[in-house]
């Protein structure tokens, strides 16, 4: 049983946006390709709990990366499992690069939940017995809680089609940062050379359902004084918020933000 995964990467030309600089999708693409490995050699992995009608759903992400990676770079992606939080299953990341930097870092929450049901369930019976790595915090928080901001502006809405959809016959996690990239205007994207993003999973979006797209930049006075400002290590240049609802029940399928640095 191994404690902490590692697991080398080359970034290819369809992680990179036309700066030649690693997206915010690939980031996530990254981190969910090594836990979904790492789980399956726990133990714990998709096939494991399908026998018993169980699955892992993404509830909560938050990843920082100090440095976008270029095509043809080597990465090595490290994930581990770090315990529970009421019903969430804990699991962090980091990525290194070819010169033995740090250039990511990241948190996630996980729910196991019954397939049939569609309910919770505690983790606790499967997590016992894993690696807890309680000295191995990659980042000082992560994985809180999203307010609902009330200044959104519309961005126009998404139908969930055949390239969004994964093996849970629901939108995957990563399609979650594809829509956000492109709710923004190019040029906040090319001026990032570094970022923080937070995001919530609160509804899954099922084949065909449309869903309303939401945004507005957060004036960084305001975001300071709400005593909720997130571990950050780096001078943020932007803030953004971003909810997504289904346009039929107006029920939130997910909420983000977005913190730049230059």
């Amino acid at each position: 049983m191994q404690a902490i995964w590692t697991e080398s990467f080359t970034v290819r030309t369809w992680d990179v946006d036309r700066n030649n600089r690693l997206s915010p999708a690939s980031l996530f693409n990254f981190f969910q390709e090594a836990a979904g490995n790492h789980a399956t050699e726990l133990g714990v992995g998709k096939d494991t709990l399908l026998r018993n009608n169980q699955a892992w759903i993404l509830s909560r992400m938050s990843a920082i990366l100090y440095r976008r990676p270029g095509w043809g770079e080597t990465i090595t992606v490290r994930t581990w499992p770090r315990g529970t939080e009421k019903l969430f299953a804990i699991r962090d990341y980091d990525i290194i690069d070819g010169f033995g930097s740090t250039i990511a870092q990241g948190r996630s929450a996980w729910l196991l939940v019954d397939v049939e049901k569609l309910r919770p369930l505690r983790p606790q019976a499967l997590t016992e017995h894993l690696p807890a790595n309680t000295d191995m915090p990659a980042i000082q928080d992560g994985v809180q809680a999203l307010p609902q901001r009330q200044e959104l502006q519309s961005a126009g809405s998404r139908r969930a089609a055949y390239s969004d959809i994964d093996y849970n016959g629901h939108v995957n996690n990563a399609r979650y940062i594809q829509w956000i990239q492109d709710m923004l205007d190019e040029s906040v994207l090319d001026g990032a050379n570094k970022f923080r993003l937070d995001i919530n999973y609160l509804a899954e979006i099922r084949p065909q359902e449309t869903i309303s797209l939401w945004k507005s930049t957060i004036p960084l006075q305001e975001a300071a004084s709400d005593g909720n400002t997130p571990f950050t290590p780096f001078e943020i240049t932007e803030l953004w918020a971003f909810e997504g609802k289904h346009i039929d029940t107006d029920q939130s399928s997910f909420r983000a933000e977005l913190r730049c640095g230059a």
